[in-house]
């Protein structure tokens, strides 16, 4: 059994951890884009959610390009004693770039569906901007970001690709519910693999119910 809890653990550490960080940066770019009056807002829009459209090999590829051993940042990031690269850190980071755009969308959409007379009410009485986005925006929207909370989570625990080329598969280190899966269907033991994907499978469905229901 410690071939399918030790994995199902890990996936739900590094998921947690991606959901966390991308439900503080998606909703913040999410607000920013919803009211930002540019022409380069749709750029933006385009560039942040291309995780969600390239391979997941580009995505890792582009990852050890930035912060490998000899990446852009990397160096810089080996002399402050950080390590990503074969660390569940660098699991996290694939995982939160990848999910990040269903964070971004769910909660552009859910900011630009609040009525904006209801802001305006709020400032004739007299409320500062952040009280009317803690008091009025975010209530009004937190159902459509709890939505696509809950499907980034789910996309971050079943993130492969990337999550392999940076992290690698190391058992009880790096190794998650997608890369066991892989490892256990390459290995031939296909009552590993069975079990793993029961498990996955059941976790996600779970998961997508929650999303559907908060969106109705």
């Amino acid at each position: 059994m410690d071939a399918v809890w030790v994995p199902l653990a890990l996936s739900l550490k590094v998921a947690a951890w991606a959901t966390t960080i991308n439900a503080v940066l998606g909703v913040a770019a999410a607000f920013a884009l919803s009211r930002w009056q540019s022409p380069a807002r749709d750029l933006v829009d385009a560039v942040l959610t291309l995780p969600l459209v390239l391979p997941p090999t580009v995505l890792g590829y582009y990852l050890l390009v930035l912060v490998g051993r000899r990446g852009v940042l990397g160096e810089w990031l080996a002399a402050l004693g950080i390590e990503l690269v074969f660390t569940w850190q660098g699991a996290v980071l694939a995982s939160t770039i990848v999910a990040f755009p269903l964070v971004l969308k769910s909660a552009r959409a859910a900011f630009e569906g609040v009525d904006p007379q209801l802001e305006q009410a709020a400032r004739v009485l007299g409320v500062r901007e952040s009280g009317i986005f803690f008091r009025v925006t975010l209530p009004l929207a937190m159902r459509g970001i709890a939505a696509g909370v809950l499907l980034a989570f789910a996309r971050a625990l079943g993130e492969f690709g990337a999550t392999l080329m940076i992290a690698g598969n190391l058992p009880g280190r790096t190794q998650t519910l997608s890369v066991a899966i892989y490892e256990a269907v390459q290995a031939g033991d296909d009552d590993t693999a069975n079990l793993l994907v029961l498990v996955t499978s059941v976790t996600c469905v779970l998961l997508l119910l929650a999303a559907g229901r908060l969106v109705r």
